[in-house]
């Protein structure tokens, strides 16, 4: 942090500061950089600056078979990661037009679910922490790692989960991982509540995130926003609703909206969404439970890896795998695009495809990356310490700003 006077004339009332706010600092939560003019504490100007962990996704992922790229969405908004598999996976199916059996559907439903709760927990915690307040983000953060326990059943991995294939999972979820959900439904409902009493009227909280940031709705759809910072504005858009995908038609869930935009409506709308994600997660065990137990993917044997053991006992699969892997099997010369109610908001994938093995071309839609070039131009005006809590509330994850 680097901090020195501009004075533009011989009158001390025109000093002004320059406040390098990052790109290495806690209150940026990621690797960003805000160039400030200050007056005392109040914001002049600013200009926000990214680049700094440009990793060329993009273009790594047109080298890469569609089945190999999900690694690189992990690590998109790294908070919710299944999120950014799922949708990846859903955009090559629409390419591919692989019909889903709906118990892959309702169990994509939980994945995705948990992980909108775990990155609110995140998200709401942290800003609890940047106005002093340690103890809700303590308080939830064991279900947070609940949750990471369900995905190590389903998959092994934790953060970034490399979760799911390309026409459904790569296994069935076992009981363990059901019980565990199970567990998070009956236990983290009070917790949530508990969290909400700590916050919802604490007066220093309320205080400092009441008025603060407010965004009109149209100020908003202007800048694109959308997600959950959009919704605050008392936009009632989520992709869930209005584009449904994995059979999130068959759901009976609301889209929670606020008033005037602010940071404690943005902070309330999360907090709902938690609610109705478990909602929607209860729904989901209930219709899976109806479902034939043993389907866990798509019949697409042309594009959906076979189990090992068979690929070393089995000729018909070893063929398969050979094809699949050595991209010998034809895609449609196509360009779709496909979009997720992500964590953030709308999380989209761009495909144009020539018929080869790798996208001819690919675009992620990140939304923190939309959701950012607002800042500095609302943080003009603001004192520093409500500029800080503006930008946790906006939930800027660098690996989806800046990839």
């Amino acid at each position: 942090m680097h901090n020195h006077l501009l004075i533009s004339d011989n009158d001390p009332q025109n000093e002004l500061s320059t406040l390098n706010l990052g790109p290495t600092h806690p209150a940026t939560h990621g690797v960003f950089q805000n160039v400030l003019q200050l007056d005392g504490e109040r914001i002049v100007s600013g200009v926000s600056t990214i680049g700094y962990i440009h990793r060329a996704f993009e273009k790594i992922a047109e080298h890469r078979p569609f089945y190999q790229i999900t690694p690189l969405t992990d690590r998109l908004n790294y908070c919710s990661s299944p999120i950014n598999n799922m949708g990846w996976h859903m955009t090559v199916e629409k390419m591919l037009k692989i019909e889903m059996p709906k118990r892959v559907d309702y169990m994509r439903v939980i994945v995705m679910e948990l992980a909108r709760i775990a990155d609110h927990i995140v998200c709401n915690g942290v800003l609890g922490v940047d106005t002093g307040a340690f103890t809700g983000f303590l308080y939830m953060m064991q279900w947070r790692e609940h949750i990471y326990e369900i995905y190590e059943e389903i998959c092994g991995s934790r953060l970034t989960t490399n979760i799911g294939r390309i026409g459904g999972f790569e296994r069935n979820f076992n009981h363990i991982a059901f019980d565990k959900i199970r567990v998070l439904l009956d236990k983290f409902p009070a917790v949530l509540k508990e969290f909400e009493a700590l916050f919802n009227r604490n007066r220093i909280f309320v205080d400092r995130t009441k008025d603060v940031a407010p965004v009109t709705a149209e100020t908003a759809l202007s800048y694109s926003w959308s997600g959950p910072i959009l919704r605050a504005t008392g936009v009632d858009y989520d992709v869930r609703a209005q584009e449904p995908y994995s059979s999130y038609q068959d759901f009976d869930f609301e889209v929670p909206v606020g008033t005037n935009g602010d940071v404690y409506n943005r902070f309330l709308v999360r907090n709902e969404e938690m609610w109705q994600s478990l909602r929607m997660i209860e729904q989901a065990m209930d219709k899976i439970s109806k479902e034939d137990p043993t389907i866990f993917h798509a019949p697409v044997p042309e594009f959906y890896l076979p189990p090992k053991e068979e690929v070393y006992n089995n000729m018909e699969a070893l063929i398969y795998h050979f094809k699949i892997v050595m991209g010998e099997i034809d895609t449609p010369k196509t360009e779709v695009y496909h979009s997720v109610e992500g964590a953030n908001g709308e999380l989209g994938f761009y495909l144009v495809n020539d018929g080869g093995r790798s996208p001819y071309r690919l675009h992620f839609r990140r939304p923190s990356f939309i959701n950012y070039q607002m800042y500095a131009p609302m943080s003009r005006g603001m004192v520093l310490s409500d500029a800080i809590i503006n930008m946790s509330s906006l939930n800027v994850i660098a690996g989806e700003l800046d990839a």
